[in-house]
């Protein structure tokens, strides 16, 4: 958090378990029992074992709601084996017997393995896997509450798991996206035998800065989420009139009509989905809601277990900035060991060389980095920490991370930029070598590292809600199928939400101010967090900013016009400039400073290039429209044109922060 918010107390374990009406007796675990014999490649001596299924075990949770489990065991001989083992468990809202798109791999990227056969590859090792639908979804009992039972339902899964006769009293969780939310939840409320986590692309540090809200506004994948997810309900699909009504709605039509309100939006005929999603939307300030365990890690880091734990998330990720936040605090706290993992993908799929319209190279992958396909990964992961196998893990490097760029700029064979790129190692994020340069705008459109020296100086343009600045790619998932993330040529196209004819490059749109360096001489690497400080004015009581880094190639002969490749962007809601907790509204004309805390990147711009930055007042549908009434967030009912001014002189230098690395 910026401005006077602080991150909340965390409890202790043994408080927090009080609280939630556990028995602090609940906290200790049983005796490990004795594992098998392990050979040289982590298979046991006497395997690879059997695995029986014992399907929809009805666990109950400290209400009596009971979730819905499935767990695999190892056999010989079609019998079980007695055991004890350590316990692999994924918590997941999108059925625990389906297949799961975080299960593929660089030989089968288009292939996604059923949870049976990833169980598969876990038990033949000598370990039980627990696999769970989450309250309210599919075969669980309970009413569906998007995030908020997480943590308290971790928690009590984890205690029924340590108590069985099968488990050996240790837990590896693993799991992408929402399973990495759980995963998040149930350390937050420091859950009972958890060993190794394993978190890709998830696990909330604070969802008010990344995942639900970013900046004061609210995050639109939200919306496409529900509305897909109550497609799916059990409310809906047991009901066949209800299913066909809410198949016929059309959600691209709803994203043309802004705003909507309680029982007038595209999730309405699902009103528990509904229900949440403008809860999460109406509530803009930081106050105690945000700072549950499930959703808000950063207040609960003490909490979390001893264990070894990997935070991996991706530059076109919603989570990059969960990923870094997480590890910085949990890492400085001498748990662990933690590590960071960072590439240069979009949400969840590391076994890709590409985002959008821009490839990185074989390299890109995470076997490109490791030598191992993510299975293997968290294999040998979980190996080591679990199960004592001598696999070298404990000795890889602490941070690694993917720097885009330094590719041939032509258009390989699949119509994509080659942009390039390669794995780096560090021992701490953000990285040590990093040196934060500020980047001055200018006047003429530049950006400067010269500090400005002009007595007054300004740039506007007018902002209408009504024809907002399109989403061309970005930190997106969810989105389907409104937008989706990913790096592109920063200009509008039929494809891309709110495009229109004749699809023009968005820096020749009237409200984007554009400014940018000289071609670069040589090449310069930025690595770490994205700050951008301004200093604005509007005629609106309240409205948005926005900022966009973006990579510019000069044109060549397959990019005639050049490509502007976006790289990370922020937003703020000039209502929270001061405090996230105390929103106030501004006075026209007067003078703000404010701050945008954009997601960090990492990025080699080469030489010839220029290092751009874009300032707006919109960036939709990624993120929600303000519309400049100053009305309550979620329940806007009319809206105006702002007119808003950046400034940018000696007294108000407005800048773009930039963690510049060395060359080595």
């Amino acid at each position: 958090m910026t401005k006077d918010s602080e991150p909340g107390r965390a409890l202790s374990r043994r408080d927090f378990a009080r609280i939630m009406g556990v028995a602090a007796a609940g906290l200790a675990l049983p005796a490990c029992g004795r594992g098998p014999d392990i050979g040289p490649d982590g298979m046991p001596t006497d395997g690879p074992y059997g695995m029986s299924r014992r399907d929809g075990v009805m666990v109950p949770m400290r209400d009596g709601v009971r979730l819905a489990t499935d767990v695999y065991l190892p056999t010989r001989d079609g019998e079980e084996l007695a055991g004890p083992w350590p316990a692999i468990l994924e918590r997941t809202p999108y059925g625990r017997n389906r297949p799961s798109r975080s299960e593929r791999s660089v030989a089968e990227p288009d292939e996604a393995k059923s949870r049976a056969e990833v169980a598969q590859i876990f038990v033949e090792r000598g370990y039980a896997v627990v696999y769970q639908d989450v309250r309210g979804r599919y075969d669980s009992e309970g009413e569906y509450q998007k995030y908020l039972d997480d943590a308290s339902d971790g928690y009590d899964t984890c205690a029924w798991i340590v108590e069985q006769a099968w488990c050996d009293g240790r837990i590896g969780t693993k799991g992408l996206s929402y399973a990495a939310h759980t995963q998040g939840a149930l350390a937050s409320a420091g859950a009972p035998g958890v060993a190794a986590m394993f978190l890709d692309s998830g696990g909330f540090s604070n969802s008010y800065q990344g995942g639900i809200r970013q900046g004061g506004t609210f995050e639109l994948k939200q919306a496409t989420w529900a509305f897909r997810n109550a497609l799916v309900s059990p409310g809906v699909t047991s009901d066949p009139e209800l299913k066909a009504a809410m198949e016929a709605v059309d959600i691209h039509q709803w994203f043309r009509e802004m705003p909507w309100r309680p029982g007038h939006s595209p999730v309405s005929l699902a009103p528990d989905y509904e229900a949440y999603l403008f809860e999460q939307w109406t509530r803009g300030v930081f106050d105690d809601y945000w700072k549950q365990p499930g959703i808000y890690a950063l207040g609960y880091h003490d909490v979390w277990p001893d264990a070894p734990m990997v935070h991996m998330s991706s530059w076109y990720d919603p989570y990059p900035r969960t990923a870094t936040e997480n590890y910085m605090g949990l890492s400085r706290l001498e748990r662990g060991p933690v590590r960071l993992i960072l590439g240069p993908w979009t949400h969840g799929d590391r076994s890709l060389t590409y985002a959008g319209d821009v490839d990185f190279g074989p390299a890109a992958t995470l076997d490109g980095q490791l030598a191992a396909d993510y299975w293997e990964l968290r294999v040998r992961w979980f190996d080591h920490w679990l199960r004592g196998v001598e696999n070298g893990v404990d000795r890889e490097p602490t941070v690694q991370y993917f720097v885009m760029g330094g590719g041939s700029g032509r258009k390989n064979s699949d119509g994509r930029l080659d942009h390039g790129g390669r794995w780096r190692s560090a021992d701490d994020w953000p990285i040590p070598a990093a040196v934060d340069t500020p980047f001055y705008l200018t006047e003429e459109g530049t950006l400067s590292i010269e500090a400005p020296i002009a007595s007054e100086a300004s740039l506007s343009y007018r902002y209408d809600p009504d024809d907002p600045v399109p989403s061309i790619g970005g930190t997106i998932t969810s989105g389907a199928p409104i937008m989706e993330g990913g790096a592109y040529d920063q200009r509008e196209r039929e494809d891309f939400f709110g495009s229109s004819q004749p699809y023009r490059p968005l820096s020749e749109r009237p409200d984007v101010l554009v400014f940018q360096t000289e071609p670069l001489t040589e090449a310069v690497e930025v690595t770490g967090p994205v700050l951008v400080r301004l200093w604005i004015s509007s005629d609106a009581p309240d409205t948005d900013f926005t900022a966009k880094l973006i990579d510019v190639y000069p044109p060549s002969e397959d990019y005639p016009e050049g490509f502007a490749m976006n790289l990370t962007d922020g937003v703020v809601r000039c209502r929270y400039r001061d405090s996230w907790e105390r929103p106030s509204m501004m006075e026209e004309g007067a003078v703000y400073e404010v701050t945008i805390e954009a997601f960090p990147t990492s990025n080699l711009f080469s030489a010839g290039h220029r290092i751009r930055l874009d300032i707006s007042s919109s960036n939709y549908p990624h993120f929600d429209l303000n519309f400049n009434t100053g009305e309550p967030e979620g329940r806007a009912t009319g809206s105006s044109v702002a007119t808003n001014r950046v400034w940018m002189d000696a007294g108000r230098p407005s800048h773009a922060l930039l963690s510049l690395v060395p060359s080595s």
